[in-house]
């Protein structure tokens, strides 16, 4: 090879690279609870990743959803504002007919009150410029049930009891 190639393949080597991008956040606890963890999104290859890892939840299902607001100031989360919905369909399952775009589904939180949840989509980027996708700004929200996917606005989920300011 020359070092013309070189050049040019380590350039496209460190693009690769950089247009990854990693934000890891904390659990705050909300509604009296002593929720906790963390929760990560990373972007590579035109996809998000998210990964929650919390603990201290009540056993059972606990909806997760996107809020309109990186706001968790408020005692009870309300003030993230409602589900991210920039295409104002109905509340829903995740890849079915009708959803919103904060639409994540459920977790399960083992007899020790911990969960897990890896959840990847090419429908929503890390600070870029199509705000129909563009997490940033946005909340998270872990509720204290299940989300039912069919009541509308909310699927029914219950209080907050963890918010996490996607800043």
């Amino acid at each position: 090879m020359n070092l013309k190639t070189i050049t040019l393949l380590g350039g496209f080597a460190l693009f690769t690279v950089s247009c990854g991008a990693s934000k890891t956040y904390d659990i705050l606890p909300k509604s009296n609870t002593t929720t906790a963890g963390t929760v990560s999104f990373t972007e590579s290859g035109g996809e998000v990743t998210l990964k929650i890892k919390a603990k201290n939840l009540t056993p059972g299902i606990h909806a997760v959803h996107l809020h309109e607001k990186a706001d968790c100031s408020s005692p009870d989360g309300e003030s993230t504002g409602g589900h991210w919905n920039p295409s104002k369909m109905d509340h829903g399952r995740w890849g079915g007919e009708h959803f919103h775009m904060g639409d994540i589904g459920n977790l399960t939180a083992d007899a020790k009150g911990n969960a897990e949840l890896t959840f990847k989509t090419d429908k929503w980027c890390l600070d870029c410029v199509d705000e129909t996708k563009n997490i940033l700004g946005k909340g998270m929200i872990i509720h204290a049930a299940a989300d039912d996917f069919q009541t509308q606005p909310t699927g029914n989920a219950g209080g907050r009891v963890g918010c996490v300011e996607i800043k």
